[in-house]
């Protein structure tokens, strides 16, 4: 059903909320909260952490005039609970003093302690006498252009009545569970009537998407055919003379690795597999071996990269190791005719190593021969989407790569039509990386160590979490980052990199960091993955307790990829002692699966399988919050539906969209 079906939404507003990936109502009851404002509980001043947020009943006792001359208009109330003075202040918003007056009030927003100074930032507020709007569990949702965050409520509420909400789960499951509805559960998600419905709600709807996920994995791993095509000849002793090349001794990893990748290029089934190793185990050279494997024996391989900057350094390491072959590069960036001259190559059998971005999944690419493929961070690549490179060939045997460590048992999980090989440990010349969280006092003396080290010859990055400003100003941006520090560091010169800019902007920034034209990079997190500058010693993290603790160990494995020792400083906006403990954990250790496990535990899998840690596959639930046992259930109920053969042509057609769903590439 479009969206321009329902009453509260015009022309203007649909394109709002396509902005946000909201296509029709469907999309748009799926369109979950990004969080909840918790107004059942008053807090006290006193007990506050800097950043927290937080409800507070308090008195206005008087407001300081409006400051017009700034370049952001401040009005300041000064405030006191219980006898604690504290002051509250807006930025840009002057008719706010209009509406204050001494009194009583109830106060919600951004709390900023600085040195025992208390601030509370942007604050929502009411006479504590009329508290109708301050109060309950109130959804919160992402915005665009011109939406509020009561069209968007209004809109949701309306769109709930018109769509079939039943679940897809056989009813002959779902009443030996005696699972709660769905429709319930969507609307609770949406206007929740206690944090404990909410709860239960996100985990209901999880179940039930989980279940579909699974489902439709099920249905790929069952449509296959893995009947052995290609006929290998490469001997043992052959691979083991082309590892040498590399000029460093595998692991034990490493070596068990190339092993199952042998023998199963000599099983009478196709090879489909799932390498997952942390930062820096080695990956990469395992991968060259099954595609050394693929050539000796007669076959082209391919070599599947989200990036262009990732696809660039994997096509220079493949020159480097196999000058024997010809080797060849597509990706978008590319002119039409250099696209057509190396398609033309392609397609007379010349290369023999395709290496490229998702542009050699294009219909007129073709591969003759193909026998090799390997798909890099398969993270960023629907399920579907790195099968439709298999498809150009019958029986391709095809390693998938993911440096973002996965627990086993859901690995397990959610690459079910996979085998899967872990590499545990790192090559010996890998140095541990220092990380420390560094407090306010000592920033200036960090910035001294980094202008020291670029003098020295090293070079830096510095990722924070946000493109644009705010007016709350309580995080950083990477603009406002990349201004400040160009001022705080004028002998220093900065590269700025964004998810905003152009492919080919980026790419060509990137050269520039790698090629030692600039000294640091101000970034955001599209330096995550894959990008290899071991001449770069430093990874500084602004509002660390902001990212998730996987995300910040691939943050931090960008750094230590040379011989030189390397550093990474974590810098807390939030002195919580959840921050604290969390931050503790990335300073304890360098196991990424430790890491893995830590986030799972105090984040739970809504936070663990975002959209930037599992691609598309679970985008719809990416807001959600609920235990990792839910993802077990859901395992659970759909065993038992493919298992009972319910002929369920609903759950059918779920799993079959959900697989759709899936060829989408998340880029950055």
């Amino acid at each position: 059903m479009k969206l321009s079906a329902l009453r509260s939404i015009g022309e203007k507003r649909e394109k709002d909320f396509n902005k946000l990936g909201v296509y029709d109502v469907e999309d748009l009851v799926r369109f979950y909260p990004r969080a909840y404002l918790d107004l059942t509980k008053r807090v006290s001043v006193k007990t506050l952490y800097h950043n927290d947020m937080a409800l507070i009943a308090c008195e206005v006792t008087r407001l300081a005039p409006v400051n017009y001359g700034s370049r952001r208009k401040i009005v300041k109330a000064f405030c006191a609970q219980d006898g604690f003075p504290f002051t509250a202040i807006w930025f840009n918003q002057p008719y706010v003093a209009q509406k204050l007056k001494a009194g009583e009030y109830l106060f919600y927003g951004r709390v900023q302690n600085k040195f025992g100074q208390v601030t509370i930032v942007n604050p929502t507020f009411e006479p504590l006498d009329k508290n109708d709007r301050l109060k309950g569990i109130v959804p919160v949702y992402s915005l665009k252009g011109g939406l509020s965050q009561k069209v968007v409520r209004d809109a949701i509420r309306e769109g709930l009545q018109k769509v079939d909400l039943s679940s897809v789960i056989p009813w002959q499951i779902l009443k030996k569970y005696d699972l709660s509805p769905l429709d319930r559960a969507f609307f609770e998600v949406h206007n929740p009537q206690s944090a404990k419905s909410k709860d239960h709600a996100s985990e209901r709807i999880a179940l039930e998407e989980f279940f579909t996920l699974i489902s439709a994995f099920k249905l790929i791993k069952g449509g296959k055919e893995d009947v052995r095509v290609h006929n290998y000849t490469v001997s043992a002793s052959e691979v083991k003379a082309f590892a040498g090349r590399f000029g460093f001794a595998f692991t034990d990893g490493q070596k068990r690795a190339v092993n199952e990748i042998f023998e199963n290029v000599y099983a009478p089934t196709r090879m489909n597999r799932l390498l997952q190793g942390d930062v820096g185990s080695g990956k990469t050279a395992v991968a060259l071996c099954g595609i050394f494997m693929a050539v000796k024996s007669g076959f082209t391989a391919a070599y599947l990269s989200p990036t262009e900057v990732l696809a660039s350094q994997n096509y220079a390491l493949l020159k480097k190791y196999f000058p024997e072959y010809e080797i060849g590069y597509l990706a978008g960036g590319m002119t039409a005719k250099e696209k057509r001259e190396l398609k033309a190559r392609l397609k007379t059998g010349e290369i023999r190593i395709l290496c490229g971005t998702h542009a050699i999944l294009q219909d007129d690419v073709e591969i003759p021969s193909l026998g090799f493929i390997v798909c890099d961070e398969q993270h960023r690549f629907g399920v579907a989407q790195r099968n439709a490179l298999s498809e150009k060939s019958i029986g391709a045997d095809t390693l998938v790569m993911s440096a973002t460590p996965i627990p086993r048992t859901l690995s397990l999980i959610f690459y079910g039509d996979l085998d899967i090989t872990t590499i545990p440990d790192k090559p010996k010349e890998r140095q541990e990386i220092a990380t420390s969280i560094i407090p306010e006092s000592k920033y200036d003396d960090m910035l001294e160590y980094v202008r020291g080290q670029t003098q020295a010859g090293k070079q830096a990055y510095f990722v924070c979490s946000k493109i644009e400003d705010d007016e709350e100003g309580s995080v950083m941006s990477v603009t406002e980052l990349y201004e400040e520090l160009k001022g705080r560091l004028p002998t220093v010169r900065f590269g700025l990199l964004h998810g905003r800019m152009k492919d080919k902007e980026k790419t060509q920034v990137m050269t520039a960091f790698k090629q030692g034209e600039y000294d640091c990079l101000v970034s955001t997190t599209v330096i995550e993955v894959g990008v290899d500058v071991p001449n770069a010693t430093i990874m500084i993290i602004y509002n660390a307790e902001r990212f998730g603790l996987s995300q910040l160990h691939q943050l931090r494995g960008r750094v230590g990829r040379g011989a030189e020792k390397s550093y990474c400083f974590l810098l807390m906006g939030s002195d919580s002692e959840t921050a604290r403990e969390r931050l503790a954990t990335m300073k304890q250790t360098s196991d990424g699966f430790a890491i893995a496990e830590k986030d799972l535990e105090m984040r739970g899998s809504g936070d663990f399988f975002g959209t930037r840690q599992s691609g598309k596959t679970l985008t719809d639930i990416k807001n959600l919050r609920y235990s990792t046992q839910v993802i077990f259930a859901a395992k659970k109920l759909a065993d038992e539906a493919f298992e009972g053969r319910f002929d369920d042509e609903r759950l059918r057609t779920a799993a079959i969209k959900k697989y759709e769903s899936l060829k989408d590439v998340v880029m950055n």
